[in-house]
């Protein structure tokens, strides 16, 4: 499973998420704690909001800990909205195209979990990637293939239920030609406005997944795992929840594969 952090609120350096804390993302690639693996170093990658609508984005296949760039470029860039990835692949090969988040326009995405049996129903899930986004399918991931998905089901009017159609047409097919668990899932992203995340899965296995507002920051990180062992105020997001970040607030709603979408 791989490790994920998110941020939204007043501009900080980025490093203050990936590098600096005790529990930063980078030191979880090498040590996570609540995670099936306690390395995460098949690459890892940062998309971040800046002066233009279309996110930054820097992703490579080193693990995050050995990459004197990555240390360089958190140390310099500063950003009011960010999102930034480690990577535990669940069977994909480990290539820059396989890093996350994954980006289209203004939209970026990660993910962590897994989509039982995939390697027997990929043609399938490629199927269902829209004509006109296609040309993004860069990678051979689930988890990119459910990003363009969920785009093609509207992501930019309606993100919880483009999402939840998305997940509904990917946990059919682990059911018809995969195996268990179908859907074990975490994800974060963003249009550079508006920041949401996910947990969800078909059995009482969701990964991990918390926020904290930071009254010094005056931001909402969102993460895989606390940013620090023992901090107080980091919230576990209950499983089957869908989150919308907006300042302070946070905005909790039931979160489910949507049955219509199943039928489709």
């Amino acid at each position: 499973m791989c490790r994920w952090a998110a941020y939204t609120g007043a501009p900080i350096f980025l490093e203050e998420i990936v590098s600096r804390p005790g529990h930063s993302l980078i030191a979880q690639s090498h040590d996570a704690i609540e995670s099936k693996t306690a390395i995460n170093a098949d690459g890892f990658g940062i998309a971040w909001y800046g002066e233009r609508d279309e996110p930054g984005l820097y992703r490579d296949v080193y693990p995050a800990w050995s990459d004197p760039n990555l240390r360089s470029l958190t140390a310099q860039v500063r950003s009011g909205l960010f999102l930034a990835h480690v990577r535990a692949s669940t069977g994909t090969a480990t290539s820059r195209n396989n890093c996350h988040p994954f980006a289209v326009g203004r939209w970026c995405f990660m993910h962590n979990g897994q989509i039982g049996g995939y390697d027997r129903f990929r043609r399938d899930a490629d199927m269902m990637v829209p004509e006109a986004l296609y040309p993004h399918r860069r990678g051979a991931t689930d988890s990119e293939a459910l990003f363009l998905v969920a785009l093609g089901e509207g992501l930019d009017a309606d993100p919880k239920g483009a999402l939840a159609r998305a997940v509904a047409r990917f946990e059919a097919l682990s059911r018809a030609k995969g195996e268990a668990p179908h859907m074990r899932l975490t994800a974060a992203f963003s249009d550079g406005r508006r920041l949401f995340a996910v947990r969800y899965a078909t059995d009482d296995q969701a990964p991990t997944l918390y926020h904290r507002w930071s009254p010094t920051r005056q931001g909402m990180a969102v993460v895989s795992e606390p940013l620090e062992t023992g901090e107080c105020g980091w919230e576990p997001i209950p499983q089957g929840s869908f989150c919308s970040f907006e300042g302070d607030r946070v905005r909790v709603e039931p979160f489910a594969a949507e049955p219509a979408a199943k039928a489709a």
